[in-house]
């Protein structure tokens, strides 16, 4: 049996990751059928992009009102100050969810090239918790913060990829009284 190409190697993952993308939680059975390969095959691909650090988590997205949580997004403007010597406690924090001791889950962190450098999105009780954690968050790095702003997410049409099952109610909050 001839060993595949590089190029046929690589099309094969993506195929796996897009259908993992999709719904993380299908069946490896499901998969094989979709892309046309064996168990075998997307097992070992699977277990290939885990090993790899490509596929580096698997997540549920739940239900925001089920949960009793609403979805907030924080945009951060660096001052000029040299941010070099907090990174190591920016990342220690975190490690160890960054705002859990009051009702806060940071969902995504990342760096971002635009107007601002850096967006946090996370989910809080209300929106006093989600400001609490703001000022939290603006007191501990004022001198690293030079413009901060928070949004709150009032309905996530798509998330990670996946289509908000009660995408129709969207209808109603466009709908005239």
């Amino acid at each position: 049996m001839a060993k595949s190409s590089k190029k046929q190697i690589d099309q094969d993952e993506k195929r796996v990751i897009e259908q993992l993308q999709r719904n993380s939680n299908e069946s490896i059975d499901k998969i094989a059928k979709t892309c046309g390969f064996s168990r075998q095959k997307v097992w070992r691909i699977i277990k290939r992009l885990e090993n790899t650090k490509t596929i580096w988590g698997y997540t549920a997205i739940p239900d925001k009102e089920k949960q009793g949580v609403r979805h907030y997004i924080m945009l951060m403007k660096q001052s000029n100050q040299p941010a070099g010597d907090i990174i190591e406690n920016v990342l220690d924090s975190f490690k160890k969810y960054a705002g859990k001791n009051i009702g806060v889950f940071v969902q995504t962190a990342c760096l971002l090239q635009g107007e601002y450098d850096i967006m946090l999105c996370f989910t809080a009780k209300d929106i006093s918790v989600a400001k609490r954690f703001t000022e939290f968050i603006k007191k501990k790095y004022a001198a690293y913060i030079g413009d901060m702003m928070m949004l709150e997410d009032i309905f996530s049409i798509r998330i990670s990829g996946m289509m908000n099952p009660k995408v129709d109610d969207l209808k109603e909050f466009f709908k005239l009284p």
